[in-house]
């Protein structure tokens, strides 16, 4: 299928050391998979039963063990990217293989030379195909232990953004518009940062390193592009809207996707439903899956989930079992509700509406591709693409100026709905900054696109 292409280079291990697309391919990845290997020995460890199911669970474990190993090796020698074959997976095959075809012909098939937005959705999309077909793995979420061990290690930030949510709605929503902007903005704020804990990135987490991210104060010095004040203009011109969040990471960047979502729907008057959009696949370490979604309104409503020596006080406790009640209710009334059903098994259907969000395409190719998803998110008031994997399909991963125009960058997704992009910067693609930014910050810190401790915020409305 033809799609749109942008007037500049996408991203790709091939421009070399210096590209965090390099970096990935040669240190990031291989890591990632090496981390999956080792949960895999672990778990074949303790699944050495004398029944025949468990000789033959543990067989398909060491299969995988050998294809993984294999992948990583394929990646390492910049082999060519194989094409896919069926798995049952939702009906994505042909989509990479038609880019493969494409990417072959101009040469540009293997690890190093595809685009790197490509070579990383294939990367997830191959691992998930290994344990598809397998019979005792098909459900296996991969990454589920180190979702779930890093949000345990949440707590103190968790706890802490519940009493600020159960304070201000102890005070009860208000009029005056200008404290309306104030936490509208501050719970954005909110939203933003929580985009910290980012496991495709940061592999090695300890609990302290987590609680350290979570607790870290930025202002909006390091905000790059800083498009509030037009999210608030948005936002002030609607009643009883609904809001749609394309969802980046589980855990608790997902707690904090909840605290804007509580905050809009119990005390702003201009929303009355919000829509989630999770992945259908063990995604980029650690984006979330619909069972993801359940987990963690489950865990913060189970008073031995967080560790006894979290530091959590009588009030923190207090303050969470409030706010997840809250949660539970609006999820039963339809205020909080998932794109897909939230018991969607790996490998079950989930069509057009969710299927598009782990195709390899960028969001330009939304329109041509996925018309349905496009309808549908035009019934929302406004759109909010969490994180950096959605900001690099926002603006389809290439190497724009920095000074670049954000709506240009859309491509053929501009001016189809109103979108607001919340994004630490984890990658080298970054436009819409104002001249002189680039200077200015590259001076207080070469690694500014990729650290993550600087963020930009992008609007743009529909119907330019």
């Amino acid at each position: 299928m033809p799609h749109w292409t942008p007037p500049v280079p996408l991203c790709s291990a091939s421009q070399g050391e210096k590209s965090f697309a390099y970096e990935s391919t040669v240190k990031r990845w291989p890591v990632i998979l090496t981390g999956v290997v080792d949960e895999l020995s672990k778990l074949n460890g303790e699944d050495a039963g004398d029944s025949e199911d468990d000789k033959a669970r543990l067989a398909e474990g060491k299969q995988l063990i050998q294809d993984i190993s294999g992948l990583i090796y394929e990646m390492r020698h910049d082999r060519v990217l194989a094409p896919l074959s069926p798995t049952g997976l939702p009906d994505d095959t042909a989509i990479y293989n038609d880019e493969l075809a494409l990417l072959e012909k101009k040469g540009e098939n293997k690890w190093f030379s595809a685009p790197w937005l490509f070579a990383e959705c294939y990367l997830y999309r191959r691992l998930r195909g290994l344990f598809a077909v397998s019979k005792h793995w098909a459900h296996f979420d991969v990454f589920a232990s180190q979702k779930l061990n890093a949000w345990r290690s949440s707590a103190a930030g968790a706890a802490a953004l519940a009493k600020t949510l159960e304070k201000l709605i102890a005070d009860g929503p208000t009029s005056d518009q200008d404290k309306l902007k104030l936490d509208l903005i501050g719970m954005l704020e909110v939203d933003l940062w929580g985009n910290a804990t980012d496991l495709s990135l940061l592999t090695s987490l300890t609990h302290e390193q987590i609680q350290q991210l979570q607790s870290v104060e930025r202002g909006q010095h390091f905000v790059l592009r800083n498009d509030f004040e037009r999210a608030w203009q948005h936002f002030s011109k609607l009643k009883d809207a609904r809001v749609d969040i394309v969802l980046d990471n589980s855990g608790f960047e997902l707690y904090t996707d909840l605290v804007l979502a509580d905050w809009l729907v119990t005390l702003s008057p201009f929303v009355n439903e919000i829509v989630f959009h999770p992945k259908l696949l063990p995604w980029f370490v650690s984006d979330v899956q619909p069972h993801d979604f359940g987990i963690l309104l489950d865990t913060l409503a189970d008073p031995s989930f967080f560790p006894s020596d979290s530091g959590l006080s009588e009030e923190d406790r207090s303050a969470l079992t409030s706010l997840v009640q809250r949660w539970k209710g609006y999820v039963a009334d339809g205020k909080f509700r998932l794109s897909v059903p939230m018991d969607l098994k790996m490998g079950d259907k989930g069509g057009e509406l969710a299927d598009f969000w782990t195709y390899p395409n960028a969001f330009c190719d939304l329109p041509a591709l996925a018309p349905q998803l496009l309808a549908e998110l035009q019934k929302s008031s406004l759109v909010i693409f969490k994180g950096d994997l959605n900001y690099r399909k926002l603006v389809s991963d290439a190497w724009w100026p920095t000074t670049a125009s954000f709506d240009e960058a859309l491509g053929p997704l501009r001016g189809q709905i109103d979108l607001l992009s919340l994004r630490t910067c984890k990658a080298d693609t970054v436009v819409g900054l104002p001249e002189g930014t680039e200077e200015r910050v590259q001076k207080e810190d070469p690694k500014w696109r990729v650290n993550g401790k600087y963020a930009v915020v992008s609007f743009s409305s529909r119907d330019q």
